[in-house]
Order: C-alpha cells, then sequence, then structure tokens
C-alpha cells in the first residue's frame, strides 16, 4: 500500500503534526506496555501512525471507564467524543494532538474510518452491560468472538493497514491474530474480571467441564483451579494456540520493514500464554505476566530483524 508523503511540517488548527504526534508517542510510551515493545520496532512514520491509533483507543477507554462520572453521563460523554472525531475527521480542524495524528494516519495509510468507529462500538459494549447488576457473561463461543473481534481484531485490521500488505488474505489472519492476543487477555485476566463480576469463558464450556458459575465469581481468593476448572482453561487454552497459527501465516504477507514489529508482539502475546500453559493454567494464585528482562530480549532481536529487513531491503 503506498504511503503519501510527509506531511509533518504542515499545521492543523493550532498543532503542527510533528507537535501531535508527539503528544500520542508520549501516551502510547506511558500506557501502551506490550504493544509499546512493538511500536518502537517499526519504521518512524509508522510507528507516529500506531502510536496515533493507540492514544486514539486510549482516549476512548478513558471515557468509558472513568468511575467519577455515571453510566449515562459515560455514554454521553463518550458520544460527545465521538461526533468530535467525526467532525474532525470530515474537516480536518483540531486543537486536540490525538485526533490531529489520527486523521493524518487515516490518510496517509488509506485507513477505513468505520474500523474506527468499531473501535469504539468495542467499548460501548461494556458500558451497556454495566448498566446491568447480572454477571458479564457470553453463552458461546461465537458470542464471544463476537466481542473478541471488536475489541482486538479490528486493532488488527488497522494495524496491517499501517504495516502494509497486498494479498488480502492478510485481513483475515489479521483478524484471528486479534482473536489469539484477545483469548490470551481473557485466560490472564480470569480472576480480575470474575471481582468484576465478569466471566469471559463461554457459559457453553462451563457447561461441558462441571464448572458453576458461581463458583468462578465466588470462590475463594487465590486458591488454586480444580480439575474441572483447569480443564476450563485448557479449552480455551487450545483456541487460542490455534488461532497464533493465523499469526504465523500473517507474517510474510506484511510488508518487510513491519515484520519485526508484528513479531515482537506475537512473541510477547505468545509468551504470555506459554507461561500461562506452564504454570498449569493457574491464574488464581498470581496474575501471568512476562518479565521486562524478557520483554526487552525480545525487543532487541525485533530491532535486529528491522535492522536487517531495511539492509536487505
Amino acid at each position: 500500500m503506498r504511503q503519501e508523503a510527509p506531511l509533518n511540517g504542515r499545521r492543523e488548527g493550532g498543532l503542527t503534526l510533528d507537535e501531535a504526534y508527539a503528544a500520542c508517542r508520549a501516551i502510547a510510551r506511558r500506557e501502551a506496555k506490550n504493544f509499546y515493545y512493538a511500536f518502537v520496532a517499526l519504521p518512524e512514520a509508522r510507528r507516529n501512525a500506531i502510536c496515533a491509533i493507540y492514544a486514539f483507543m486510549r482516549q476512548a477507554d478513558d471515557l468509558a471507564d472513568d468511575e467519577g462520572f455515571s453510566l449515562e453521563e459515560r455514554r454521553s460523554r463518550l458520544d460527545a467524543w465521538l461526533k468530535a472525531w467525526r467532525g474532525v475527521s470530515a474537516e480536518g480542524r483540531s486543537d486536540d494532538p490525538v485526533f490531529v495524528a489520527v486523521r493524518d494516519a487515516t490518510v496517509r495509510f488509506a485507513i477505513p474510518l468505520g474500523l474506527l468507529d468499531e473501535l469504539v462500538a468495542g467499548v460501548t459494549m461494556d458500558l451497556k452491560q454495566a448498566a446491568s447488576d447480572a454477571p458479564y457473561t457470553y453463552a458461546t463461543f461465537e458470542d464471544l468472538y463476537g466481542y473478541c473481534y471488536l475489541v482486538a481484531s479490528v486493532v488488527g485490521l488497522v494495524c496491517i493497514r499501517i504495516f502494509g500488505y497486498t494479498d488480502r488474505k492478510a485481513e483475515k489472519l489479521a483478524e484471528e491474530t486479534g482473536i489469539a492476543f484477545q483469548l490470551t487477555n481473557i485466560l490472564r485476566d480470569v480472576a480480575e474480571d470474575a471481582e468484576r463480576n465478569r466471566v469471559y469463558l463461554p457459559l457453553e464450556d462451563l457447561k461441558a467441564q462441571g464448572v458453576a458459575l458461581d463458583s468462578l465469581l465466588h470462590r475463594a481468593p487465590g486458591a488454586a483451579p480444580t480439575a474441572n476448572e483447569r480443564a476450563l482453561l485448557e479449552e480455551l487454552g487450545r483456541r487460542a494456540e490455534g488461532y497464533y497459527e493465523s499469526a504465523q501465516a500473517l507474517m510474510p504477507l506484511i510488508d518487510r520493514e513491519s515484520r519485526p514489529a508484528l513479531w515482537v508482539l506475537v512473541a510477547i502475546y505468545h509468551g504470555l500464554l506459554k507461561r500461562i500453559e506452564r504454570a498449569d493454567f493457574d491464574v488464581f494464585s498470581r496474575r501471568a505476566s512476562v518479565p521486562m528482562m524478557e520483554k526487552l530480549g525480545i525487543l532487541a532481536v525485533g530491532l535486529a530483524r528491522m535492522g536487517w529487513a531495511r539492509l536487505v531491503g
């Protein structure tokens, strides 16, 4: 996919694009955690665009999660924010550095605006559920897949526009890579989600493995998983492993200079799943994570791959 010529010297409203992208990079550096290690392994223009998209997502998440406001107020603030973004995307004027940077990124990398609407729709799903006192659950894996698509796969579909690709098969593979990442997050966060009255594990899987919903919502803190709970978590882990195969198939379909960044991201997330597996799916005693030194080691390999890609490209 062709990139437009750099526009960084242009001023949008009271901001230059350099200033707008710098603000987005600062947000990503402060908040992105696993994602930021992959951002570093991208060439500058692509790194700027990814940071802008991340900052856009962060703004939406913060509006949705701000417990200083009622649910109705949060929905209203999010609607006003989305309306403001749509105005900027059409007219190109704003003093919000995130909006300025994202508009430039969508133009430069031909990102469909509908994908950004879907990103926000994923945030809105959680707000709709939060209005109910009933546990947050999904009946089937297909239902859960739809949620994962909105909160993770859409991110992948945006990212591959920035990474660059020509084979349309990359789009389905990017969708499934997002599913792999989100299923990994769900496994890692089972205990924390239960404390928030949320169980993302499909109810059909709970029934198949003989695990009662109430037993997950009200289990003793830090208690090791039962045999049935392990089998339940293993089932989701197997599904995640299948989708990581899509991540490997995606790698050669994106532009050579972007592959190291995708490799870093996959290595960190798949490494997190492997840690959960090695802990025999005990996600209750302690929260699984990839140690900082391991992440830095993965990043070092990614940067070396980026240097090699530039050398041979």
